[in-house]
């Protein structure tokens, strides 16, 4: 698959709802994920049974409200970047979040070898 394949593949599923289907088809099994600041449980994950825990604990904390995702942007042959935005019901308090953020995607050898997520910090 192209880079584009893979990034227009990555977003279908995203909005389409199919995440875990992606990361079982498009990235590397040895891939890791990087988030902007450490939530409690690193900042890191590595390997997809990690990346897989971080999916599996939004869905415990999270109800997706709404949900917009852009376009791929590709930079240069290895990379690509999406924005999204997500409304969330925070499934403990209730309260209703708002958030926004741009995920960086490196591709090796044709999977997604790193993602990275850029947003603003959560409230103290």
């Amino acid at each position: 698959m192209s880079i584009q394949d893979i990034a227009n593949a990555l977003v279908a599923g995203c909005r389409e709802g199919t995440e875990r289907a992606n990361l079982k088809t498009l990235y590397a099994t040895d891939a890791t994920s990087v988030e902007a600041f450490d939530n409690g449980n690193g900042r890191e994950a590595h390997g997809l049974a990690a990346i897989e825990g971080k999916h599996d604990w939004f869905e415990s904390a999270m109800e997706v409200i709404e949900q917009t995702v852009s376009d791929p942007m590709l930079h240069g042959e290895d990379r690509f970047a999406v924005i999204f935005e997500v409304t969330a019901k925070d499934r403990e308090s209730g309260a209703v979040i708002p958030m926004q953020e741009v995920a960086i995607y490196t591709v090796t050898d044709g999977k997604i070898s790193r993602e990275e997520f850029f947003y603003q910090a959560p409230p103290s």
